[in-house]
C-alpha cells in the first residue's frame, strides 16, 4: 500500500513543480467538424440534425457555412482555434473577423489574437494520393498530377507542402518543403500499381505532421476502395495530436460500384472529413479534379485565427465544447461546434504542493516499509526471553 501511495504522490507533486502533465490520448479528436460536402457539381447538402457523438454541427443560413477546421491547444491554456467561412459551392467569403465570437462551454471568451483572411500565417499542406492500378484508368492518374500541381503553384511564400503516396504500400515521395520545383518533380514521377492503403497513408500522414506548427492539413485524394490497410479512420483520428490538423478528402470514382475495386466509398469519405475537420468533395470528371484543389487551397489560404486563454487552466482530461458564431448586423447568422481534450491522465492542483508537507509525507511513507520488520522482530526477541520452546514437528515417511 505505501509503495502505491508513493507512486501517485511523486507524480503529482513534479507535476505541480513543473507545470506539466502526461498527455491524454484524444479518442475524440483534437477538432471534429462538419463537412463541407460540396462537389463540383455543387450538391448542396441538407443542413445536418444535432449530433450526439460530440461531432461539429454546423449551421448554414443563405448558403454561408462556417466551420472550426483544427484546433491547436498545445500550448495550453492557450488556445488557438482555425475558422474557414465558404459560401453555398465552398469558396471562401471575406468578412470582418470581429463578426466571429468565439464560446468554451457556453462562455464568451475575449480572443487576444485575431488574424483575418489571409493573415495566419504559413500554411503546411501534406497531399496524399491514391496511385494505385485503378488511377490509369480513363486518365485519372495524369488528371491527378495536374491537379496536385496547380496546388502547388498557387503556395503563397512561407507556405510549404509534402507528398505521400499509397497502393499496397505507404511511399513518402517528397518530405516537407517550401521548395515547388521538388514538388512538382515528385508529382511528375508518380506511376500507378497495386493496391489501395489509403488509411495505413492518413496513418503516417499524421505522424508526419505531428511536430509542425501552426495550421497544417492532409488532402487525400481516392478513387476506389481500401482492401489493404491495417489501421481503421477510428485509429487516425485518435492519432491527431494536441496541435491539431484537418482531413479534407476527394473522390475521384463512381460511388455507385461500391464493393466493386473500381467503387468509390463515397461515405467513408464524408465521414472521414466531417470527423477531422475537413472539406468532401467528389468529382467523377477528372477534367474538372484541378479546379476542386485550387479552390481547397484558396480557402485553407483565406481561414481565420483566434487565440484566447481558457478559463479553466487544468489539464483535467476533460471535453471542451467550442462554439464560433458569425454575427451580421448584430445577429447570429450561423454557428459551428467542437469539441478539444486538454490533456492530463493525472489532475493537476491549483496550488503548489509545500515541499515541506511533501518531505514529511514521504518520511511517513518510509517508515511504514520498516514496521513490518520491527513487529516481527520484537515478536521474536519476547518469545525467546520467556523460554518458549518450539517443538520440531515430526517427519512422515510414506511408504
Amino acid at each position: 500500500m505505501a509503495v502505491i501511495l508513493l507512486a501517485v504522490l511523486l507524480p503529482l507533486q513534479v507535476a505541480s513543480a513543473q507545470g506539466e502533465s502526461l498527455a491524454l490520448s484524444q479518442a475524440e479528436g483534437p477538432a471534429l467538424s462538419a463537412p463541407a460536402c460540396l462537389d463540383d457539381q455543387s450538391r448542396i447538402p441538407s443542413r445536418p440534425s444535432p449530433d450526439v457523438t460530440g461531432q461539429t454541427q454546423v449551421s448554414q443560413v443563405e448558403g454561408l457555412q462556417i466551420r472550426i477546421t483544427q484546433v491547436d491547444n498545445s500550448k495550453f491554456p492557450q488556445v488557438t482555434v482555425y475558422v474557414s467561412v465558404t459560401d453555398a459551392i465552398g469558396e471562401p467569403v471575406g468578412m470582418d473577423p470581429n463578426q466571429i465570437t468565439i464560446y468554451e462551454n457556453d462562455r464568451p471568451m475575449q480572443p487576444e489574437q485575431v488574424s483575418g483572411s489571409g493573415d495566419i500565417g504559413p500554411l503546411t499542406t501534406l497531399l496524399v494520393l491514391d496511385i494505385s492500378g485503378s488511377m490509369y484508368d480513363v486518365g485519372k492518374l495524369t488528371a491527378a498530377k495536374a491537379a496536385a500541381q496547380a496546388f502547388i503553384e498557387q503556395m503563397r511564400p512561407g507556405d510549404q507542402a509534402g507528398l505521400l503516396t499509397f497502393n499496397t504500400d505507404v511511399t513518402y515521395r517528397q518530405p516537407i518543403t517550401a521548395d515547388r520545383e521538388a514538388l512538382i518533380r515528385a508529382v511528375n514521377d508518380l506511376r500507378a500499381r497495386g493496391d489501395t492503403a489509403m488509411f495505413d497513408a492518413l496513418g503516417q500522414a499524421v505522424q508526419i505532421l505531428q511536430d509542425t506548427p501552426g495550421r497544417k492539413a492532409i488532402i487525400v485524394l481516392t478513387d476506389g476502395l481500401d482492401n489493404r490497410s491495417h489501421y481503421t479512420a477510428d485509429e487516425v483520428i485518435q492519432a491527431i495530436g494536441p496541435g491539431g490538423l484537418s482531413i479534407s478528402t476527394i473522390g475521384l470514382g463512381d460511388p455507385a460500384k461500391l464493393g466493386i475495386n473500381s467503387g468509390l466509398d463515397e461515405a467513408a469519405l464524408k465521414s472521414l472529413a466531417k470527423r477531422a475537420g475537413g472539406a468532401y468533395g467528389y468529382v467523377n470528371d477528372p477534367g474538372a479534379l484541378r479546379n476542386l484543389y485550387e479552390r481547397y487551397g484558396r480557402t485553407l489560404q483565406s481561414e481565420y485565427r483566434l487565440t484566447y486563454t481558457s478559463p479553466s487552466d487544468l489539464r483535467d482530461g476533460i471535453n471542451r465544447t467550442l462554439t464560433v458564431s458569425l454575427k451580421r448586423q448584430g445577429e447570429e447568422a450561423t454557428s459551428a461546434r467542437a469539441q478539444y481534450n486538454p490533456g492530463g491522465v493525472l489532475p493537476e492542483v491549483a496550488h503548489n504542493v509545500s515541499w515541506l508537507l511533501f518531505g514529511a509525507l514521504l518520511g511517513g511513507l518510509v517508515a511504514l516499509l520498516f514496521v513490518p520488520m520491527l513487529a516481527s522482530s520484537g515478536a521474536q526477541a519476547l518469545g525467546n526471553r520467556g523460554g518458549i520452546v518450539r517443538k520440531k514437528k515430526p517427519r512422515i515417511k510414506l511408504k
